[in-house]
């Protein structure tokens, strides 16, 4: 354990390198239409810089415990900030998009490490009954990250250039590795002769890759209107079934399934799932109404996410306190979801009139809500563990939030596109002659295209233009509230969950672990 300034350096250090690959996260989605000009390449090809990222991190995410013991944690940590870094310098200075993309996967292999081994050691900096404490300081980067990524991919492509996107991670990252090198404890590498479960490796890599490939590019290619998507699907289930069955079967696993016999791990894992189902879907979802339909830029959608995220960092830490004084992560997970289910509900009442004012309510009530979420999930996920299986337990609920994001986005975004056909059928079936609104409103254009100077003819094929263009907006809208409608759904049907996850009684835990609450 640490103590004083030194403590305080650690914490501080860690939690900037989480915040710096969260960021990565979210912040270049708002730049892609400007890579894409100045690559001279197509929005579909350019998506491939948001996707090799998140592969290469949810890859990652799982092996983290292993390769911090056979490496080193240390060396481990400090190794990958610097594979971040390096990787972000090459990032900008990318002349084509798939050296870009190269660059990007590798940026993404080096901040998948960061997440998982950055809360075992801010666990190993506090004593076992202030790690609720510790659980609510490391949730501060998973709030803050994916949040103000937008606001500021949105200034500096506005004022700098997409570039500059990467080059600031460059003074964060070699600060934080200095840093770590500085100040964190040596670690040496297990010799325990084990051999390394390179099938292991290999099923992991070919299964989740392939199933982060058809997550991501699914809506996109028509899911399994592509043959590709067909034949990489087919691969995930076979690597990731045979991955189940090897590493329960072999001594030396690559991830340490054995860890989900914890009943509170095993339902902490599905709560983060969809913790990151919700948490993902909110920051894709919100900007593109706010956008495509209010109207607003990229730097004032991530403004209007600002307040609930500030709200939610500042409250992180004291919701740790809460916990490490006696208070159940279950009963702040409750709150959590509630808030959630509630921020989707009540924006999916917005309408294309709707100002910022209308906004405000919900979107402080996600902050908090997604802070009630993270921290209590956190520490729960890990509570009933023995200290040498908190590692592997948290890379395993670090990496099923990352997979929630990449489901949510996958599915919210496919079930937009099918809402919208679904609501266009519904509305031009009112949409006629006869029906005396519609009447209405084509007098109303017509006769304002012809006092401008066209002719009627002209101005009936405009008020047709514009007609058709009211339309597609309204079904826009409508699936847009549909999806945030989901959303509230989602969240609400977890209360059940959190309510199960109990804990058994003092006297039933296993000899070792360490509860949020103990003292």
């Amino acid at each position: 354990m640490e103590t004083g300034f030194k403590k305080w350096v650690i914490v501080a250090t860690i939690i900037v390198a989480a915040i710096i690959e969260l960021i990565d996260t979210t912040i270049v989605n708002v730049s892609i239409n400007t890579m894409s000009g100045n690559l001279g390449a197509s929005l579909e090809d350019t998506a491939w810089v948001i996707t090799s990222y998140a592969i290469a991190n949810v890859i990652v995410i799982p092996m983290t415990s292993f390769l911090a013991e056979k490496i080193g944690r240390k060396s481990y940590y400090i190794g990958s900030i610097l594979l971040f870094t390096l990787a972000s310098l090459f990032c900008g200075l990318s002349t084509n998009l798939w050296m870009l993309v190269f660059f990007r996967f590798l940026q993404g292999v080096g901040g998948g490490a960061l997440l998982s081994t950055s809360q075992s050691i801010l666990y190993d900096t506090f004593p076992p009954n202030q790690r609720a404490l510790a659980s609510g300081i490391f949730s501060l980067g998973i709030i803050i990250g994916p949040s103000i990524g937008p606001v500021m991919g949105g200034y500096i492509v506005d004022n700098l250039s997409w570039q500059d996107i990467f080059y600031v991670n460059i003074p964060i990252g070699l600060t934080a590795a200095f840093l770590s090198y500085l100040y964190l404890k040596p670690s040496k590498p297990a010799n325990d002769g084990r051999r390394i479960d390179w099938l292991g490796i290999a099923l992991l890599t070919a299964g989740i890759g392939s199933l982060q490939i058809v997550l991501e590019r699914g809506q996109t290619d028509d899911w399994f209107g592509a043959n590709y998507i067909i034949v990489l699907s087919l691969i995930a289930v076979v690597c990731i079934t045979l991955l189940v069955w090897w590493e329960l079967r072999i001594s030396n696993p690559i991830i340490n399934l054995r860890v989900l016999k914890s009943r509170t791990l095993a339902i902490s894992a599905i709560l983060t799932f969809i913790l990151g189902f919700g948490l993902f879907s909110n920051l894709f979802v919100f900007p593109l109404f706010s956008q495509r339909l209010i109207g607003y830029s990229a730097f004032q959608t991530g403004m209007m996410l600002l307040p609930g995220t500030l709200i939610a960092a500042s409250i992180s830490p004291f919701l740790g306190k809460m916990m490490q004084s006696g208070v159940k992560p279950q009963y702040l997970a409750f709150g959590g979801f509630l808030l959630s289910a509630l921020f989707g509900l009540l924006i999916s009442k917005a309408n294309l009139e709707t100002g910022s004012d209308f906004f405000m309510i919900p979107l402080l009530l996600r902050g908090p809500g997604a802070s009630l979420l993270v921290v209590p999930l956190t520490a729960l996920a890990v509570s009933d563990l023995k200290p040498a299986d908190i590692p592997q337990g948290a890379a395993l609920n670090n990496m099923m939030r990352q997979m929630g994001g990449s489901f949510g986005i996958a599915l919210i975004n496919t079930y937009i596109a099918h809402r919208a056909a679904y609501n266009r059928n519904a509305l031009i079936t009112h949409v006629t002659s006869s029906d005396a609104l519609t009447a209405q409103r084509m007098q109303l254009y017509t006769r304002n295209f012809m006092d401008h100077g066209s002719t009627y003819l002209e101005a009936t094929k405009k008020a047709l233009i514009v007609l058709e263009s009211t339309i597609v907006r309204q079904t826009t809208l409508m699936s847009y509230m549909n999806a945030f409608l989901l959303i509230a759904v989602l969240n609400a049907c977890c209360i059940p969950l959190v309510l199960i996850t109990i804990r058994k009684k003092r006297a039933d835990r296993p000899a070792g672990t360490v509860t949020v609450s103990d003292h």
